[in-house]
């Protein structure tokens, strides 16, 4: 499992390491939303979600290898990403801008339509609503087409909004019946370790109602040694399943199924005293820990 986890960051650091100078796709006055890795009511967001700002601006230079007006008529159904564009930057990475403004057809085929390649930071768009958002901004995503993945952009580069200190808010254990468990005397089995925890919490200054950001990796460990490590580098697809890495790829309904925790980790407890620890890391290299004592009979 080690080997496998070792081998996806090797990947995901040789696309990143050509990719250092992305720049982020919004003006100064959009707000970071929803981050890459948040629990949607039991799915994953894939990407980032801005609210406000202005323009939609390409993330890096690249090649529109798609375009789709909100009411494109080449399309008789509606799209959850209203009206979207795709660029190429090589390498097997695309770039995907949706959610935002149609504008009018004399700006698309200005600034989209008309062009195939396009410079880093030039519009694409405006800041908008279309598609499944009902708010004001745009959706960020970036996507490996040729390991299938989608990506997280601040594995790239860290976003510029100041944040406190990853927070966790509960650590449960479930057993293998579904049960939460309420007591810290447990019987030896096999326990899944669900936890509630976010990698920032938004700071006074951020918008009313922003929600705390998904973290960056969370780490479980019996008696100091690890035992399940849940990251949010990458979102895999496999046969039309979306897979998380969790100490190997496991299907993400799975993990993301109790909203708003995430299932970190499957261990097996066996009779003796028992220390649990979390540890909650965030994209900036902050973290959080929780230690409980488990008596296991």
């Amino acid at each position: 499992m080690k080997k496998h986890f070792v081998f996806v960051l090797l990947a995901l650091f040789l696309i990143f390491d050509s990719l250092l100078a992305m720049n982020w796709p919004s003006d100064n006055n959009a707000v970071l939303i929803r981050n890459f890795g948040a629990n949607d009511r039991g799915k994953p967001v894939l990407g980032m979600i801005f609210g406000g700002g202005e323009q939609v601006l390409a993330a890096e230079s690249g090649e529109i290898i798609f375009s789709r007006a909100k009411n494109d008529p080449a399309s008789r159904l509606p799209s959850p990403l209203g009206a979207w564009t795709a660029i190429d930057h090589g390498d097997g990475l695309i770039s995907i801008y949706s959610r935002y403004a149609d504008t009018d057809a004399e700006n698309r085929s200005r600034n989209v339509l008309a062009v195939q390649y396009i410079e880093k930071q030039q519009p694409i768009a405006f800041s908008g609503a279309s598609g499944w958002s009902t708010r004001n901004g745009f959706y960020y995503m970036l996507f490996d087409r040729r390991e299938r993945r989608w990506i997280n952009p601040a594995m790239i580069i860290t976003p510029a909004l100041e944040t406190r200190s990853p927070s966790i808010v509960s650590v449960d254990l479930r057993n293998a019946d579904g049960v939460l468990m309420q007591s810290r005397n447990l019987t030896q089995g096999r326990y899944t370790v669900v936890v509630n925890a976010a990698g920032g919490t938004p700071s006074a200054s951020s918008p009313a109602g922003l929600q705390p950001f998904a973290p960056q990796r969370i780490v479980c460990s019996i008696n100091g040694a690890e035992v399940g490590s849940l990251n949010f580098e990458a979102v895999s697809a496999r046969d039309g399943i979306l897979m998380v890495s969790r100490n190997g790829l496991v299907p993400a309904k799975q993990i993301y199924a109790a909203y708003p925790t995430f299932e970190a980790a499957e261990v097996f407890l066996t009779r003796g005293q028992i220390n649990l620890e979390v540890i909650v890391q965030d994209i900036t290299g902050g973290s959080r820990s929780f230690t409980t004592r488990l008596i296991v009979n």
